[in-house]
């Protein structure tokens, strides 16, 4: 699992949106393999999908369980920078976890970012009209959440970019961005604010246990998950997602005034990176709650790393609980697709 540049002080104030941009180029470098490859599941395959640019993306593929335990066809799922697929996500779908360039095994590009909000959600697209025969519902983790955000954004009119069944936002960043976020943590929470720079700006969390466990997980994470987790966060990020200066000068994502796209977003309390206020924003952006749990609007006792936490595991209804729900609310009354 990739979650590497949430990023760090200093940012630039508003600017006008950058220009277009450039079709990068293909990678000119030996093909980077992670040193910590993702250890397949029973069921699941890997496999590349190759972008128009001549670039690889990594696939991880699970197939939907067998005829017989209930619940009917389901929409398939494909997860934006996720590396774990739990068996049985949500009641029956196919799933595809989709390693973006920089990520994983997926290639690397000459340039010195991964890419842009255009670009990696034009590779999204690129992949779903390829590959995924229906409509899928598209999970987005953290940054992978926010190109969720601009994938939603150009589907309004657009032939390029397929439709979805539905969308989830997983302890997204705001479609504002992370500045504010940051700026927050830094009037409210310095010792916060400089550890989560230290943790992720310069990358302090691959070698510190303590500190990538503050970051990404609960306080009651098993030690060996949790290094388990940093070894993939290590070896994955190979390059930064974004060039964070052009990043935040471009936002918020565009409005949706007529949105059509069901959204679930969902958040965690002991969330270290993605705080409260930024999980409103989001569902205030897209006029929904967050996934509840009880009388708490996010799950109880879990970290960034939400759909990973050990506590979400085994807290009741889990987030994966929370999913399906919305998943099989969602079917019953006609707003996904099949």
């Amino acid at each position: 699992m990739a979650t590497a540049t949430l990023a760090a002080p200093p940012f630039l104030p508003p600017s006008p949106p950058a220009p277009a941009p450039r079709m990068r180029r293909r990678a000119a470098r030996p093909f980077l393999r992670a040193a910590c490859a993702y250890a397949l599941q029973e069921g699941q395959s890997r496999r590349f999908h190759r972008l128009p640019c001549g670039l690889d993306l990594e696939v991880i593929a699970q197939p939907p369980p067998a005829p017989g335990g209930g619940g009917g066809a389901a929409p398939p799922a494909a997860g934006v920078r996720a590396r774990e697929l739990p068996r049985g996500l949500v009641l029956g779908g196919a799933l595809a976890a989709l390693l973006l360039a920089g990520r994983g095994e997926s290639s690397v590009p000459q340039e010195a970012v991964a890419g842009t909000l255009e670009t990696h959600t034009g590779d999204i697209a690129d992949f779903i009209q390829k590959e995924i025969p229906s409509p899928p519902v598209l999970i987005g983790h953290s940054f992978g959440g926010l190109i969720v955000q601009q994938y939603i954004s150009c589907l309004q009119g657009s032939e390029s970019h397929p439709k979805l069944a539905g969308a989830v936002l997983v302890c997204s960043v705001p479609p504002s961005g992370n500045s504010g976020l940051v700026w927050r943590y830094l009037l409210t929470k310095p010792v916060a604010a400089f550890k989560v720079t230290l943790s992720l700006a310069a990358k302090a969390y691959a070698n510190s246990l303590s500190l990538c466990k503050e970051t990404f997980f609960s306080p009651q994470m098993d030690d060996e998950l949790v290094l388990r987790y940093q070894a993939l966060m290590k070896e994955s990020s190979k390059l930064p997602m974004f060039d964070l200066r052009k990043l935040n000068a471009a936002l918020p994502v565009p409005s949706v005034p007529d949105n059509t796209t069901e959204v679930l977003v969902m958040g965690a309390n002991n969330d270290f990176i993605v705080d409260s206020e930024g999980l409103s924003e989001t569902s205030r952006f897209y006029g929904v709650q967050p996934v509840c749990v009880e009388a708490c609007s996010v799950i109880d006792a879990t970290g960034h790393l939400l759909l990973a936490d050990a506590a979400a595991r085994t807290h009741h209804p889990s987030p994966w609980r929370a999913l399906a729900y919305w998943w099989v609310h969602q079917t019953a009354t006609g707003q996904l697709q099949m």
